[in-house]
């Protein structure tokens, strides 16, 4: 595939070390990755960690130190390909679902005119909650391609529903959305 921007949104979940991993991987593939990262986010990964991998500077606040410009969120959707988030929370799915947008992620989601893909990340019983059922297929209703969960074990030591899919397994899901396949 010829050079592409993907933005990538890593939020506050166990699995945001994966997130990281897909960044690693995009750009191996030849692709332009810019990070943000929320505040939950940045509990389990490092802005370090994710520049380090992508090449590129990483983004956590709306307004901030690191913005990019005076409506950042707009800028960082300019000419963009795809936008992951992954790990992607209840809370983030639930924002977006819904159109709330009181952070640089979910302002960006917001801004957002490409193709989307989310890699759901939580506890079973948060997965199986009645309001993040209705909450992913308002999603899947808006267009967004959910890239799992998978069944396996999770952080909190139980298994079930709610693993984040391996990064390998997300970057076929995003190739596939760039495709036009999602």
């Amino acid at each position: 595939m010829e050079s592409r921007r993907i933005l990538l949104g890593i939020t506050g979940s166990a699995a945001a070390f994966k997130g990281v991993m897909l960044a690693s991987l995009l750009r191996k593939k030849g692709f332009q990755v810019d990070g943000v990262i929320t505040p939950a986010g940045l509990k389990f990964v490092t802005e370090t960690q994710l520049s380090s991998v992508t090449g590129r500077p990483v983004f956590t606040e709306l307004f901030g130190e690191d913005v990019v410009s005076t409506v950042p969120h707009i800028h960082l959707t300019d000419d963009l390909d795809l936008f992951v988030v992954a790990p992607a929370t209840a809370d983030f799915m639930a924002k977006a679902a819904w159109g709330l947008a009181n952070d640089l992620l979910s302002s960006v989601y917001l801004a957002c005119d490409c193709s989307v893909v989310m890699a759901p990340a939580m506890n079973q019983r948060m997965w199986n909650n009645p309001a993040t059922r209705f909450n992913v297929e308002r999603l899947a209703e808006m267009g967004v391609v959910l890239a799992g969960p998978v069944e396996g074990e999770l952080a909190c030591g139980t298994t079930g529903p709610g693993r984040m899919m391996e990064p390998r397994e997300i970057l076929e899901v995003c190739l596939d959305a760039l495709r036009g396949k999602g």
